[in-house]
């Protein structure tokens, strides 16, 4: 099992997310704002603040959807200019349903 963890602009997720419920089976995300900079510098004629607003999107998915799903995120999401985004991908050794008590390395 693999976590999925995408950094996108906001504007981008709605289109995103309509793509990604046309996977069969997709497992679900969570989503939250945030706010952070890379290595690029903000421009200077704006206000002083080195924070981007971006959205935070978490998917735990089995290894084999993961390859689909990671396609699906660089395909809609990008703005095909700089600062549209990153994705990684993180192993998971393990995870639980709290209401069944279900644990494993493919719980998801």
């Amino acid at each position: 099992m693999k976590e999925i963890r995408a950094y996108i602009q906001p504007f981008m997720l709605s289109k995103l997310t309509q793509a990604l419920l046309e996977i069969p089976r997709f497992p679900g995300m969570s989503v939250s704002d945030c706010e952070g900079f890379g290595r690029e510098k903000v421009a200077g004629n704006q206000d002083y603040t080195p924070f981007l607003a971006k959205t935070r999107i978490e998917i735990f998915a089995s290894d084999d959807m993961v390859e689909v799903i990671f396609a699906t995120i660089m395909k809609h999401a990008s703005t095909h200019q700089h600062g549209a985004g990153k994705i990684y991908l993180i192993d998971v050794l393990e995870g639980g349903r709290i209401t069944t008590g279900e644990r494993g390395p493919d719980v998801a």
